[in-house]
């Protein structure tokens, strides 16, 4: 009964176009990756405790404070990406409204929900950082959500994109896309181990001198290997679909999105082998993220891939069955 009263008066809203939705899922995309980035920003910019307690910044104020004991460039920084969140809850809400007025399939409506919904519970984790002095497990919890969120963000992309009146039918063999998803569980392995870097390195977050940010307490070579040896295996995985993918003549959206993720992964593997060698400056950290946060991004566009959604005569007459070229939505 309350969700039909939502959908009424959602309906007294204009009708947003294909286009538009699509645009909006694009911003929902870019918004939950660019969140990462201002926090590791955050984080390298030691400003983690710019604003010591959540969801005030200060006791008594929502805003910085001009307190001595806490510099203004970090109260700013931090306030600064608190405020980014706002952009994030807003374009998290115009999703769901676009995507419900157009009265959507259920799973595009499902997924839309899951971004305002995923964006509390991130704004949760990040009071617990906070109050908990950046813990370093808290601070790894926080940036592994959010990549979820970003996995999640791309497979509302594409969603969005398909045609609501349409079956989906396969468009490589079931156990290539099964190497699509244990190449997503090799990437969550990554990740987990680059937060454990993270949590053993040098940017604590936060550089008060009368606290000190506990650390991980494993020797920081030891998961840099880890990290590495992680990624190896992940790249390996993505080779070996590869040949997969060029044996069955996949269709060349799907060999394209394979295409793109490589180069991505052997980006990051550039800037992390450059992190390495110059004692994790500042800056690379911050590519690192975005770099992290594109990889997620490729790797659900290409899961997404394996399957498409199109018009009854369409799926028959281009499934992997009935034609070697498989064809996708344009996403």
């Amino acid at each position: 009964m309350l969700y039909r009263g939502f959908v009424n008066l959602v309906d007294r809203l204009p009708l947003p176009s294909l286009r538009v939705q699509k645009l909006i899922a694009f911003l929902v995309i870019a918004t939950q990756a660019g969140i990462s980035v201002t926090g590791a920003i955050v984080r390298v910019t030691a400003s983690g405790l710019g604003c010591p307690t959540w969801p005030q910044c200060f006791p008594g104020s929502f805003t910085p404070v001009g307190v001595s004991e806490v510099p203004v460039i970090h109260q700013l920084v931090e306030f600064g990406n608190r405020m980014l969140t706002s952009i994030v809850v807003i374009v998290a809400a115009l999703i769901v409204l676009a995507v419900t007025r157009a009265h959507r399939r259920r799973d595009v409506i499902v997924f839309a929900w899951l971004m305002p919904a995923g964006t509390v519970v991130q704004a949760i984790l990040g009071g617990i950082t906070v109050r908990t002095g950046l813990l370093w497990w808290t601070v790894a919890v926080h940036l592994l959500a959010s990549m979820a969120m970003v996995w999640l963000a791309t497979l509302l992309y594409v969603k969005v994109t398909e045609p609501d009146d349409a079956t989906t039918s396969p468009a490589i063999p079931e156990s290539l896309r099964w190497l699509i998803g244990l190449a997503g569980v090799a990437l969550t392995g990554v990740l987990i181990a680059g937060t454990l870097v993270t949590g053993a390195g040098p940017h604590a977050g936060d550089k008060s001198l009368d606290r000190v940010v506990p650390r991980l307490q494993i020797e920081i070579v030891t998961l840099v290997h880890v990290h590495a040896e992680l990624l190896i295996g992940y790249l390996a995985l993505l080779v070996g679909l590869g040949f997969g993918l060029y044996a069955v003549d996949a269709s060349k959206a799907v060999k394209l999105r394979l295409q793109v993720l490589l180069a991505l992964v052997l980006g990051q593997a550039l800037i992390g082998i450059v992190q390495y060698f110059t004692d994790v400056p500042a800056a690379l950290v911050a590519m690192h993220v975005g770099g992290a946060t594109l990889c997620v991004a490729a790797t659900a566009a290409l899961w997404a891939s394996a399957r498409v959604r199109a018009t009854t005569d369409f799926a028959a007459s281009e499934s992997p069955a009935s034609a070697g070229q498989p064809s996708l939505p344009s996403s």
